[in-house]
């Protein structure tokens, strides 16, 4: 059983490390937006047109794509943003993440905690409004677990947060998903389960790159408690129940040949690649590698399975 690292989680005790901001040094709109994290927050809105738009089988809602990406953006923003509130203490003992806005102390957690209250607010009532009461209950979903299951819990607690907080990772091409059909069938767990399975091994290459900052900052990531050997080992599961995805989607009709090809193939090529680490001698490059190439596996993929989607 992992042993929970001892993490200060009070208010007081967050808003007394937090750095003063420099003189002359105030808050940008770019401050604001940084927040988001829009990184996450573009590669969200992605998946989430490639599951509106598998659902649709180009038989396209312009109206109800865009409110669904207005509603799911809002939502992802302000769990983001709910991240970057709870978790200003620990940034400011990552090189990675001293220099964010809460940590400078150029915003006031005060105004960043309305601000992703806002966020979410707005983005679930576009949500259920326009989009329908499954849109907006995996809204819920998707945020609870990533704020308080995720960021408040076991981020702090358990090597068990990377998996767990993958479910809300997988929320936007479900979101997507349902605003289109309003129902929950064999595409929408497909779906979930390509977005819940790529994450858990594309973020344990970055941790396995940033081990000892992740160890300062006293996140209980896997390569922290137990090394980057277990790690590796654990990435591989992941990695070959991703295999029969791209299998499914072709074999249920959902997509073509093209994205059984290419889709499979990248996740061949995924796995082949991890495997190598158990011979790697720098671990640091060989994770590098791992990462951009998963991001290019995903990125590829949605992008394959929009152009690819069957026409019923």
């Amino acid at each position: 059983m992992d042993k929970p690292l001892s993490v200060q989680t009070s208010a007081e005790s967050a808003a007394l490390s937090v750095r003063p901001t420099p003189p002359g040094e105030t808050a940008t709109w770019r401050d604001f937006v940084a927040l988001t994290k829009p990184g996450i927050l573009r590669s969200n809105l992605i998946a989430a047109f490639a599951g509106f738009w598998l659902a649709s089988r180009w038989e396209l809602d312009i109206f109800g794509l865009i409110v669904m990406l207005v509603g799911t953006g809002l939502v992802m923003a302000a769990s983001c943003v709910f991240n970057n509130y709870f978790d200003r203490e620990m940034d400011t003992k990552m090189a990675r993440t001293k220099n964010r806005a809460l940590p400078t102390g150029k915003l006031a957690p005060k105004t960043v905690l309305w601000y992703a209250s806002i966020l979410g607010a707005a983005g679930l009532v576009v949500l259920f409004a326009f989009s329908g009461p499954l849109a907006g209950l995996f809204g819920i979903i998707g945020m609870l677990v990533y704020v308080v299951v995720y960021t408040l819990w076991l981020k702090r607690t358990s090597t068990w947060s990377t998996s767990i907080g993958a479910i809300s990772g997988a929320m936007p091409p479900v979101i997507g998903y349902v605003a289109a059909s309003g129902q929950i069938d064999l595409g929408a767990w497909m779906l979930f389960a390509l977005l819940f399975l790529w994450q858990p091994p594309h973020f344990w290459a970055l941790g396995i790159r940033r081990t000892e900052e992740y160890r300062a900052a006293g996140f209980p990531l896997l390569p922290v408690v137990k090394g980057i050997p277990r790690t590796k080992i654990q990435m591989i599961p992941y990695l070959v129940l991703l295999l029969p995805i791209p299998v499914l989607l072709y074999a249920y009709n959902y997509t073509g040949i093209w994205f059984l090809i290419i889709g499979e193939l990248l996740s061949v090529l995924w796995l082949l690649m991890a495997l190598q680490g158990f011979w790697a001698k720098d671990n640091d490059a060989w994770a590098r590698k791992v990462f951009l190439f998963s991001v290019n596996h995903l990125t590829i993929c949605l992008i394959v399975m929009i152009l690819d989607t069957v026409r019923l």
